[in-house]
């Protein structure tokens, strides 16, 4: 790699890739995209006309043995974040993998390891989009005292994108290619654990309310693999308690948002609108809390991976240790709903991915 120059590959052409990737990285100097390949050829060669990508690989194998290639976006589904981060780090490549950090709790370790193992590649995973914007006003509303003690969590991801029994079976519902991800609960953790405790237990249940669907890819009706409604009972390491609420196939009063009650305070995050609102011990009314200029956020993915790859920067959202954590949450709260107990974390060991 020339001082500065960046050469990325890009594995998988959707949607993240379209509207988020290829346009953070082209705004950037000295950064150029120079391959890309998907599951399907002609995706991929749509993509690499559109954005000007000098190559198409036909597996991910070729592009990331690719010498011309010195990172590597993942930007497939979870199935292929294991594999493909292994190899890229085997061969020298620094990687950012997409959200949804791998199937399951040890192949997220294993990652995790294996990125230690390899101090000079730079590896990250693409943060949840919710709070970005208003997350350093949150620490700094919690850091000055707003709540006092933290005494209790409700989250709430409730939409109706899969309240219709007859949409199809989506990849993210086929544990083939998801895991034990399941609808926004690994995301919604993710950002709420940027402000709170992680969880040291959990208890949970799990529903499959619409129990088969038509799967395009078999064309046949088949049973659902991952659940549609979540709900979550958690344990802060600091003592404090949480309750999630993740659905989707509500019709109605959809909603995705963090609410934290403390001693001294309450603060309410709505995270489709960017908006904050509070209010202290003895007010009556929650009043918005409008986020300074001077503490506002947002996306800037592609911006944080180049800088850290170059040494100019180090990586704030989201590091594998990071990933490795919410996997865990998620992992736990499939064998709480399954075995119907409470599991601790951090887990202690991985040797039942499939429960």
């Amino acid at each position: 790699m020339a001082a500065g120059e960046v050469r990325i590959g890009i594995v998988g052409a959707g949607e993240i890739a379209r509207t988020r990737h290829l346009p953070g990285f082209k705004k950037l100097d000295g950064v150029q995209v120079v391959a890309v390949c998907n599951r399907r050829r002609e995706t991929a060669a749509r993509i690499a006309r559109d954005f000007d990508i000098p190559r198409i690989h036909a597996g991910w194998e070729d592009l990331v043995s690719d010498p011309e290639v010195d990172a590597v976006v993942v930007a497939a589904w979870p199935y292929l974040h294991c594999p493909l981060t292994l190899a890229a780090l085997d061969a020298g490549k620094h990687v950012l993998t997409q959200a949804r950090m791998a199937m399951n709790a040890r192949e997220a370790q294993r990652m995790f390891d294996r990125a230690r193992e390899c101090p000079r590649q730079k590896t990250m995973i693409v943060p949840s989009p919710y709070g970005l914007v208003g997350d350093r006003y949150m620490k700094s509303l919690i850091a000055q005292g707003f709540l006092g003690e933290l005494r209790e969590i409700h989250v709430q991801g409730l939409s109706g994108q899969l309240a219709d029994a007859a949409a199809p079976l989506g990849w993210r519902q086929m544990t083939r290619y998801s895991g034990f991800n399941m609808l926004t609960l690994g995301i919604l953790y993710e950002s709420v654990t940027r402000w709170v405790p992680p969880a040291a237990r959990v208890l949970a249940a799990l529903a499959k309310l619409v129990p088969r669907r038509f799967d395009p890819e078999l064309n046949e009706d088949v049973r659902v693999g991952t659940p549609d409604s979540v709900q979550v009972l958690t344990t802060q390491a600091d003592g404090s308690r949480g309750m999630f609420r993740i659905s989707g196939v509500v019709w109605h009063q959809h909603a995705m948002d963090v609410t934290l009650f403390g001693s001294e305070g309450t603060l309410v995050y709505d995270f489709t609108r960017d908006e904050i609102r509070g209010a202290r011990r003895g007010e009556t009314e929650l009043a918005p809390l409008p986020i300074p200029e001077e503490l506002r956020g947002g996306w800037r993915v592609e911006e944080e991976f180049v800088a850290a790859v170059r040494g100019e920067g180090v990586i704030e959202h989201t590091t594998f240790a990071d990933g490795v954590r919410y996997m865990q949450f998620t992992e736990a709260v499939a064998r709480s709903a399954r075995h119907q107990v409470p599991v601790a974390l951090p887990l202690k060991e991985f040797s039942n991915p499939s429960l």
